[in-house]
């Protein structure tokens, strides 16, 4: 674990970073650089450190999004009506005990209370929904980022798993999600196919159905053996059943195939036998599926637990146990990111994990290195959990002689010296914008789906213009324009693509604030905490404003900030360092003369409490305090866990002590939980 609390921001940031280009080449471009092992341990990590440092988590982290970016698809894109979620996973039976205990504290549920789960075996698919409006299938559509997907309706029509007319009395609107699969043994004849035509070989049965259903030619995909699995619902105009298990049976009534191992359990004990039975009969499945997935039965309870960033608190994913292999590390490549950080990455000679080829690894810093005892040319373990990225586990070799590798003092691409600062583990690139790898990858992130997202200014466009040097700094992305003639005349631009790119732009010069904040890669401000401060300062000005005070000394200013969940001395400095640089002065300063943000508001419920803070005390009987104060941010109030002078109103239960008497002697309001029930209820 991290030693401070900048070591881990670091190292979240580049996790996010490494994550989503994998997600992109997994899910968006259906052809994975690393396997599954080597994925799962990324997100394993970025996991482990989310729970050590809860006010780091970043609103571009792997744990808030969901699936990928679909602007490169050539289909059309789907608004889902309904978020399309992802699942918190778990790897042992204490994360499955403990999710069983969660929901119960957060029903504030006795501990003899019963909590019955579904549990189904969890298919390695691509995730799909199914809209049918009077029982007829008017749209079907991929995940996507789960807000928006790629519109598969004419693929679909093509899937005999899925029916176009469902049976029998259905809700005049429907939305099946489920899996598109692809059965092992027609993978293994579509492949045997494709090598006999001379085509494309695919690298497991996810990527060949992921392959065939998104295509802009229907009958491609009607050429392939495609299969589909529900295993619930999104929008729909009535759900005609009050539980998980009872719904999923009405879906099998309505003509749609659901898991057969799908059953019901009282307890985790139960849950956990399932687990084994099907971890048992997992080789014998005529589909790949990577763990079992168990969902609390209650819809009532559903709604009540409510959603987390890209997850439910209702749902969970017990994956399988790690997968092993040994190989040999060949070599360690040094990568520099935005921040200037050097992150060693291993170039192993290829090697078999769970079925996906291993050729690279990340080793996360030269600490690591050392831990390991690193060197070119060692035996190591690799292993996969879940759906992390592979890590190196093992040195097998690590007591035969052999030369130390030497991180390196000086930055690969710019020559500028590498040190790390005190307290640090990372080494970071002193060059700051002289160096061309922070800089191009700056303007990556500045465009990134998490920060501004224009579409059509990828990765490799960024590189070619930056080599032109038509991008310097993000404001110079906003004077594109001024070089249509030029772009229109290399090699691979078309009026269209031109136009189209710099109409993404265009649209892009009123961006929301926090998402602006959070492209501008200021170190530990990331797209959570850019939300936090424009929540509190609306302006980016005012932001500017507050920042440098603080900076120059002025505890009112600091103490403003400080003021803010979720905002330590880490985040205070780094803002404080980012507008007392010159350079940085002028970067912003130029950036605002191109876009005008709008000042930050924030979409909630409206009610009598928006814009008041709200304290919590004393023991809440109808729902337990982490449910409570979700319900204030849905109706736009901030929970405080103290009560000052700034606080608007106590909600106190029985045996509230120290927090009463503070309300009572600063003239704060204070209502009982019945009282907070009926604000909630007349919100809506």
């Amino acid at each position: 674990m991290p030693a401070s609390e900048a070591e881990a921001a670091n190292e979240l940031m580049r996790l996010a970073k490494a994550i989503a280009h994998h997600n992109r080449r997994y899910h968006a471009e259906d052809a994975p650089e690393i396997s599954d092992a080597d994925y799962d341990a990324l997100v394993r990590r970025n996991a482990e450190l989310e729970t050590a440092f809860p006010h780091l988590v970043r609103d571009d982290s792997p744990s808030r999004l969901v699936g990928h970016d679909v602007a490169a698809s050539p289909l059309s894109k789907v608004a889902h009506e309904v978020r399309m979620m992802s699942l918190d996973n778990a790897f042992s039976d204490v994360e499955v005990e403990e999710f069983v205990a969660r929901v119960r504290r957060f029903l504030n549920l006795p501990e003899d209370a019963v909590v019955a789960m579904t549990a189904e075996d969890k298919i390695d698919g691509l995730s799909c929904s199914l809209r049918y409006e009077g029982g007829k299938l008017v749209r079907a559509a991929t995940r996507g980022d789960g807000q928006v997907g790629e519109d598969v309706t004419a693929n679909v029509a093509m899937i005999a798993d899925i029916p176009q007319q469902l049976i029998g009395d259905v809700p005049a609107v429907f939305e099946m999600r489920g899996e598109v699969y692809m059965a092992k043994a027609d993978f293994v004849a579509l492949n045997a196919a494709q090598e006999a035509a001379g085509g494309k070989l695919f690298a497991n049965p996810r990527n060949a159905a992921a392959g065939s259903l998104r295509q802009k030619d229907a009958r491609i995909t009607a050429s392939r053996p495609l299969r589909f699995l529900a295993h619930g619902w999104g929008a729909a105009s009535e759900v005609p059943a009050d539980s998980q298990f009872a719904m999923m049976r009405r879906i099998a009534e309505w003509g749609v195939p659901v898991s057969r191992l799908l059953i019901r359990c009282e307890n985790a004990a139960h849950m956990l036998h399932h687990y084994r039975s099907i971890e048992k009969a997992r080789a014998d499945l005529p589909y790949d599926i990577d763990g079992v997935v168990y969902k609390v039965d209650r819809l009532d309870w559903q709604g009540r637990l409510g959603f987390v960033a890209k997850a439910p608190r209702w749902g969970l994913a017990h994956k399988f146990p790690a997968e092993r292999a040994e190989t040999t590390l060949e070599s360690i490549d040094i990568q520099v990111g935005r921040t200037g950080k050097l992150t060693p990455v291993g170039r192993l000679k290829p090697v078999t994990v769970g079925g996906v080829v291993v050729q690279n690894v990340t080793l996360h810093n030269r600490n690591e290195i050392g831990r390991l005892g690193l060197r070119v040319g060692d035996r190591v373990v690799l292993q996969r959990a879940g759906d992390v990225i592979p890590q190196v586990v093992e040195n097998l070799t690590r007591e035969e002689v052999r030369t130390a590798f030497a991180f390196p003092d000086h930055c690969p691409e710019c020559a500028s010296e590498a040190v790390a600062e005190e307290g640090e583990v990372d080494v970071r690139c002193t060059g700051g914008l002289i160096c061309p790898a922070q800089r191009t990858e700056r303007l990556k992130h500045f465009v990134s789906r998490a920060a501004l997202d224009i579409e059509g200014l990828g990765e490799k466009t960024i590189e070619e213009f930056f080599a032109l040097g038509w991008l310097e700094s993000p404001a110079d992305i906003f004077r594109l324009r001024r070089r249509r003639d030029a772009i229109l005349e290399r090699e691979g631009w078309k009026e269209k693509s031109v136009d189209n790119l710099l109409a993404a732009i265009e649209a892009k010069r009123q961006p929301d604030a926090a998402r602006l904040l959070f492209g501008l890669g200021i170190r530990h401000v990331g797209a959570v905490t850019a939300r936090d401060l424009l929540k509190r300062f609306a302006t980016l000005p005012a932001l500017r404003e507050t920042a440098q005070r603080a900076h120059g000394g002025d505890a009112d200013a600091r103490a403003e900030l400080t003021s803010i969940d979720g905002i330590g001395p880490a985040v205070i400095e780094a803002l404080g360092d980012f507008f007392h640089e010159p350079h940085n002065l002028a970067v912003w300063d130029d950036l605002l003369s191109e876009v005008s943000p709008p000042p930050f508001v924030v979409e909630t419920k409206a009610s009598e409490v928006s814009g008041k803070t709200v304290v919590f005390t004393g023991k809440l009987e109808t729902m337990s305090r982490d449910e409570a104060k979700a319900q204030a941010e849905r109706l736009g109030a901030k929970a405080a866990g103290s009560v000052s002078a700034k606080t608007d109103l106590v909600v106190a239960g029985p045996g509230a002590g120290s927090k009463l008497k503070q309300a009572a002697a600063l003239g704060i309001e204070v209502i009982d939980e019945a009282a907070w029930a009926e604000i909630v209820r007349a919100a809506g």
